[in-house]
């Protein structure tokens, strides 16, 4: 059986923090499914498409990697792609309690489903998509804090 994890976020954008914890879970995994989730009562800040392409544009050359994107439980979205993982970065205590908290709730809905958590490389700690948004609302530079192959694309999307 294929050891298939789902890493759901919105991405809004991918930091490089998101990039390490997937590159570093792919000796683990034998495919990572990269979940864009879609929430219609959430506003985003980026479009969807951007952020479904600059997923493609990150990992576009890592054939173990899968982008996607979906709504619903992410629960729901493991049975349908046979995954019994989801991949979760933990920054902090507080993102642990959150992300355990989920696990749990996401335990009792499929008890098959295992929550793997992959600490953040201490340069990333952190670093958040919400802190990258404050930065990019404010006129900075978030070239350090996202992939390379998108820094330009995600300056050039956004009107100062």
């Amino acid at each position: 059986m294929k050891k298939i994890a789902v890493f759901p976020g919105s991405f809004d954008p991918i930091t490089r923090g998101h990039e390490s914890i997937i590159r570093r879970a792919l000796p683990v995994f034998d495919e990572i499914i990269v979940a864009l989730g879609e929430n219609a009562e959430k506003k985003s800040y980026f479009p969807l498409d951007s952020r479904l392409k600059w997923l493609e544009l990150v990992f576009g050359d890592e054939p173990k990697v899968r982008i996607m994107k979906y709504s619903g439980l992410t629960v729901d979205l493991c049975t349908r792609m046979n995954a019994v993982y989801i991949l979760r970065g933990l920054r902090t205590s507080a993102d642990f309690e959150f992300e355990r908290t989920i696990g749990l709730m996401n335990k009792a809905i499929s008890p098959v489903i295992e929550t793997i958590f992959f600490l953040s490389a201490p340069e990333y700690a952190a670093l958040s998509s919400s802190v990258v948004r404050d930065i990019l609302r404010n006129g900075g530079d978030v070239s350090k804090f996202v992939p390379d192959k998108i820094a330009r694309e995600i300056h050039g999307s956004v009107s100062l």
